[in-house]
């Protein structure tokens, strides 16, 4: 399992594209696995015959553990050759035979407390710091597929027992950050009794639509979202794009649109508001040392991603027009890679590009903030001049800051949101025509 990521341990196959017998050509696509909200194809390294394929589809698997053998004798592989390989594995991964994708670090136990079925490393991980046995986490009702037991799972049944939990609250088990609420001690998820008729169609989620709906409502739980909004005045900064873009495109060879100068106008506020760009460990808040902005991007699935434009503050308009072209077109391609969706600490949503005048984003954890920029229309406007007031047409927006209420007062969020209008208002290009 290749580590494709910094901070990537463990990712979970989705999909083989070859089984035991089949032969591959170096760069063959062998497998897909899944990381987050990343899914990526891993080719082989080599030319030769698929001997062994020790993880199944839906296998959970720690980053550096051997999930295929491959035969490079050029002619396929005899049954000896693969009696020597499988004697290889059986030292490498003990069990590989019998207990495919069942195999983790952690949680050594006897032989007479071998689990009868499938833990992920991460179950193991927290049953091991929290001193659950292998009886104990046989007792565990499963909401997995097939039954499999989830974080969620042992996170309930810790509750029930008295125990706080290591990691942070889901969907299933929101625990709240008060520690004088107790926590719910069920691990079935809110559910709304619904009738489905007859015409009706069920669609089954995908997996990130899984992901994403699991991340918000978390967000919701964990999180005391409250949302402020303003209109920004953009009509210098409408006017010099419209009368640069040509010239931009061609001298640095892409396209400008709106979300660079966007982006640049929050770095610049997050540099002047530190605390906006922070997240909460507790009772511990985080300053950020980086100011890396997330883009919200609209995939053709109908899902969403979050690429992040890392060190946004330390470039200038040319260079976030060329990082946010680039992981927008990867995104829609499917080319992320799991490091470009890692490490935000602030996200823009650009309600705009559906033509919304504003909205109330969910704040994207473990971030404090998320940014909401709405579509830019021209307006008519009351002007004070020498000879008195007038109406004229101006182009304006709207911006929707939600913040994390247990950070972030009214005074930061409004003072932080109005310096993100001031800077569009007060628009001067970064780069150079």
């Amino acid at each position: 399992m290749p580590k494709m990521g910094e901070s990537v341990e463990q990712a979970t196959i989705t999909r083989w594209f070859v089984k035991e017998g089949d032969t591959v050509e170096e760069d063959d696509a062998l497998l897909e696995i899944a990381t987050d909200k990343v899914d990526s194809e891993i080719p082989s390294p080599v030319a030769g015959t698929v001997v062994k394929v020790l993880y199944r589809q839906d296998d959970v698997v720690p980053v550096g553990t051997i999930i295929a053998l491959i035969g490079m004798g050029g002619e396929g592989v005899g049954g000896e050759e693969v009696e020597i390989h499988s004697q290889a594995v059986q030292e490498v991964i003990p069990n590989a035979d019998n207990s495919i994708g069942h195999h983790e670090k952690g949680m050594e136990v006897s032989s007479d407390q071998q689990p009868t079925r499938f833990y992920s490393p991460l179950v193991r991980s927290i049953a091991n710091q929290e001193n659950i046995s292998i009886k104990e986490l046989e007792q565990i009702s499963g909401t997995g597929k097939d039954g499999r037991v989830r974080k969620e799972d042992v996170l309930a049944y810790l509750n029930s027992r008295g125990k706080v939990a290591p990691v942070v609250a889901t969907m299933e088990n929101p625990v709240p950050t008060t520690s004088k609420i107790a926590a719910p001690t069920t691990a079935q998820p809110y559910k709304v009794n619904i009738s489905v008729g007859a015409e009706d169609t069920i669609i089954e989620m995908d997996r990130m639509r899984k992901l994403i709906a699991e991340h918000m409502v978390t967000s919701k739980h964990v999180a005391a979202h409250v949302t402020a909004m303003v209109e920004a005045d953009v009509t210098d900064l409408v006017e010099w794009r419209e009368k640069n873009k040509a010239e931009f495109q061609k001298r640095y060879g892409v396209k400008l649109t709106f979300m660079p100068m966007f982006t640049e106008a929050v770095a610049k506020a997050l540099r002047d508001f530190p605390m906006v760009n922070s997240s909460l460990d507790g009772d511990k808040i985080i300053l950020r040392k980086h100011v890396n902005i997330g883009i919200a991007v609209a995939l053709p699935s109908g899902n969403l991603i979050v690429p992040v434009v890392q060190d946004a503050d330390l470039k200038n308009l040319a260079g976030l027009a060329g990082d946010i072209n680039s992981l927008a077109q990867k995104a829609r391609e499917n080319k992320l890679l799991p490091d470009n969706i890692q490490g935000g600490t602030f996200t823009i949503s650009n309600f705009g590009s559906f033509k919304n005048v504003m909205g109330t984003p969910i704040i994207n954890q473990p971030q404090v903030a998320i940014l909401a920029v709405g579509t830019i229309e021209k307006k008519p406007a009351v002007m004070e001049t020498p000879y008195g007031d007038i109406i004229v047409p101006r182009q304006k927006m709207f911006l929707s800051l939600t913040y994390d209420h247990r950070i972030v007062d009214g005074a930061l969020g409004g003072a932080f949101l109005r310096k993100i209008a001031d800077y569009l208002e007060q628009f001067v290009p970064s780069t150079l025509i």
